[in-house]
């Protein structure tokens, strides 16, 4: 079974390393950071919902936005490595490219001391 491409919207905490790392590897990507560093969340669900992107983001607000808010989204992954060098989140997200890349498109998932969970919310 094939699987069209991710796109993402990679979310300003994230990082240059992450964005970087996207690109060489063939995926299209857009960044907050090159849009609007400021740009509120629900902006940036409703971009990725438009342009059909996953979001890449360390910002827990978006599981409010997305379970509580039940806001339509095209795929969240939240990355909780708050202290994690750009080195070792390019290393974390080439792992989970690598192993659940076809699992991530309209999923909310929350990578968190080395487990990754996935969940299908319903909008």
């Amino acid at each position: 079974m094939s699987f069209p491409p991710l796109k993402f919207l990679i979310d300003v905490g994230v990082g240059r390393a992450v964005e970087q790392f996207l690109e060489q590897q063939g995926y299209e990507v857009k960044t907050v950071r090159s849009l609007d560093s400021r740009m509120p969340d629900i902006d940036i669900i409703r971009l990725a919902v438009q342009e059909e992107r996953l979001i890449m983001t360390m910002d827990k607000d978006f599981g409010e936005l997305v379970y509580h808010l039940r806001m339509p989204h095209c795929g969240v992954l939240l990355l909780r490595l708050e202290n994690a060098t750009g080195a070792e989140k390019v290393q974390v997200v080439a792992n989970l490219l690598a192993n659940y890349s076809s699992q991530l498109a309209n999923h909310f998932a929350v990578f968190q001391n080395n487990r990754l969970r996935i969940r299908k919310i319903l909008h």
